[in-house]
C-alpha cells in the first residue's frame, strides 16, 4: 500500500545523503570526532550593523565576532612588580617577550608589572589598530551610514588597543573584561597623564584616555531585562562609577560589591563603538535568522495590503536591506499606520519629512520599514510588530521596548538610546511605534 511505501523510500533516499550531509554540516575534522566541535565563549556584536558591516564582513573586520577556546590557551596573568627610576630602565625591563603594564608616575619614576602565561586563560584583544595582536578590529560607527566611506572621515575616539577580554578554559568558561590591550611589543603603556594610581595591596592600576564602560543588564537578556547602570573597568579590571566627563583625570569611586565579569546581554562602550555581549548559551537561546526569516514569510503570507492603493505589500529578503523596493511597507510614525509609498499628504515646506497619514490625519515623519536581521539584539522570538522611530527598524515589541530604555553613551558625557540596527537616536515619546498593518480586502 503506498502509505508505507512512502516513508521507506524517504528513508532510503536519507540513507543515501546522509554521508554528504555529513560533508556539509561538519569541517573533515570534526566528521572523525564530532566531540571535538570548538568551545564556544559568546559573541560581540557591534550595535548599529544589521547583520553585517555596509561594505562586507572582511577578516578581523566584521559586525560580530565570535570567542572559540584557543587550540593553546594564550592567556596572562600579573607576576613580578619592578620599579624602575628611569623610562630607559624600564624600556630594558619590559623585554618584547614578555608582556607588561608600564606605569609612567613621573619623568623619574615608571612601575613595570610584569604578567607571565596563563595556562587557565584565554585572552582575545579589541581595538582599532590592525596590527596582529588584535583578535577584532573595531571602528567608529555612524549612525545609519550606508556605507564604510562615511565613517572613516571621523577623527576616531576608539583605543588603537582598546580592551582585553580573558575566558576561563574551563566551565563555566567566566568571561572578564579589562581596559587596554596588549601591542605589538606586548607593551600596556600608561603614560603621565593617564589616571594611575597604587591600591592598598600595594599594586597599581589605572584608566585608559577614553574609558571602557560596561553595563550588565538586570535579569539577564531576556525579555524581563531592565537596563543596569554604567560602570568604568580599569586596566586591573577593578569597578568604578564613571568620571565627569570621559577623559577626566579624576577617577570615579570604587564600587566594591561588581566585578568585571561579563553576563549574557553585557554592553560595553569604547567611545565610538558600543559592542554587546552574548554567551553561547545565552544565543542558543535567541531567535535564528532562519526563525527570522520565517516570521518575514509569515508576514508577507497574510498580505499586508496598502489601504490606499490597494496594492500588496512585502518585506524585501533580508538579503536586500538596503535598497527600497516597489511593494516595500511604508509607516506613519505618529500613527503607526502602514502603506504602500505614495506621493499623497505631501505638506506644503519644501524638504518637509512630515506626511498627513490617509487613515487618521495625524501629521509626521513616513519612512520605509526595515526588517532587523542581527538576531543577537532580540530579547524574544516574538513577531514583527513594532518599530523603532524615526528609522523604521521593525523588530518584537519586547525587543523595542528594551533598546528604547538603555541609555547608550554617546561623545563625552550625554547617552541617549538607540535603535541597535541603525546606532540612529531614538525619537518621540517611547521611541518606537505599533504598527497597524491592513489586510487584504478578499
Amino acid at each position: 500500500n503506498n502509505e508505507t511505501s512512502v516513508p521507506q523510500l524517504l528513508i532510503r533516499d536519507l540513507k543515501f545523503e546522509k554521508k554528504s550531509l555529513a560533508k556539509l554540516m561538519f569541517s573533515p575534522d570534526q566528521e572523525n570526532h564530532p566531540s571535538k566541535a570548538p568551545v564556544k565563549y559568546g559573541e560581540l556584536i557591534v550595535l548599529g550593523y544589521n547583520g553585517s558591516l555596509p561594505n562586507g564582513d572582511r577578516g578581523r573586520r566584521k559586525s560580530r565576532f565570535a570567542l572559540f577556546k584557543r587550540p593553546k590557551a594564550n592567556g596572562v596573568k600579573p607576576s613580578t612588580v619592578h620599579i624602575a627610576c628611569t623610562p630607559q630602565a624600564a624600556k630594558a625591563i619590559s623585554n618584547k617577550d614578555q608582556h607588561s603594564i608600564s606605569y609612567t608616575l613621573s619623568r623619574a619614576q615608571t612601575v613595570v608589572v610584569e604578567y607571565t602565561h596563563d595556562s587557565n586563560t584565554d585572552m582575545f584583544q579589541i581595538g582599532r589598530s590592525t596590527e596582529s595582536p588584535i583578535d577584532f578590529v573595531v571602528t567608529d560607527t555612524v549612525p545609519g551610514s550606508q556605507s564604510n566611506s562615511d565613517t572613516q572621515s571621523v577623527q576616531s575616539t576608539i583605543s588603537r588597543f582598546a580592551c582585553r577580554i580573558i575566558c576561563e578554559r574551563n566551565p563555566p568558561f567566566t568571561a572578564r573584561i579589562y581596559a587596554a590591550g596588549f601591542d605589538s611589543s606586548k607593551n600596556i603603556f600608561l603614560g603621565e597623564k593617564a589616571a594611575k594610581w597604587k591600591t592598598s595591596d600595594g599594586q597599581m592600576d589605572g584608566l585608559t584616555t577614553n574609558g571602557v564602560l560596561v553595563m550588565h543588564p538586570r535579569n539577564g537578556f531576556t525579555e524581563d531585562s531592565k537596563p543596569g547602570v554604567w560602570r568604568e573597568i580599569s586596566v586591573c579590571g577593578n569597578v568604578f562609577s564613571l568620571r565627569e566627563t570621559r577623559s577626566a583625570q579624576q577617577r570615579g569611586k570604587m564600587v566594591e560589591n561588581e566585578t568585571n565579569q561579563l553576563q549574557d546581554g553585557s554592553l560595553i562602550d569604547l567611545c565610538g563603538a558600543t559592542l554587546l555581549w552574548r554567551t553561547a548559551e545565552g544565543l542558543s537561546r535567541t531567535p535564528t535568522v532562519k526563525h527570522l526569516e520565517a516570521l518575514r514569510q509569515e508576514i508577507n503570507a497574510a498580505r499586508p495590503q496598502c489601504p490606499v492603493g490597494f496594492n500588496t505589500l512585502a518585506f524585501p529578503s533580508m538579503k536586500r536591506k538596503d535598497v527600497v523596493d516597489e511593494k516595500q511597507p511604508w509607516v506613519y510614525l505618529n500613527c503607526g499606520h502602514v502603506h504602500g509609498y505614495h506621493n499623497w499628504g505631501n505638506k506644503e515646506e519644501r524638504d518637509s519629512k512630515d506626511r498627513e497619514c490617509p487613515m487618521c490625519r495625524s501629521v509626521g515623519p513616513y519612512v520605509p520599514l526595515w526588517l532587523g536581521c542581527e538576531a543577537g539584539f532580540y530579547v524574544d522570538a516574538g513577531p514583527p510588530t513594532h518599530a523603532f522611530s524615526p528609522c523604521g527598524h521593525v523588530c518584537s515589541e519586547k525587543t523595542t521596548a528594551y533598546w528604547s530604555q538603555i541609555p547608550l553613551p554617546h561623545g563625552t558625557h550625554t547617552f541617549h538610546a538607540a535603535c541597535p540596527f541603525c546606532a540612529h537616536q531614538l525619537a518621540g515619546e517611547q521611541g518606537y511605534i505599533r504598527l497597524i498593518f491592513q489586510g487584504p480586502l478578499d
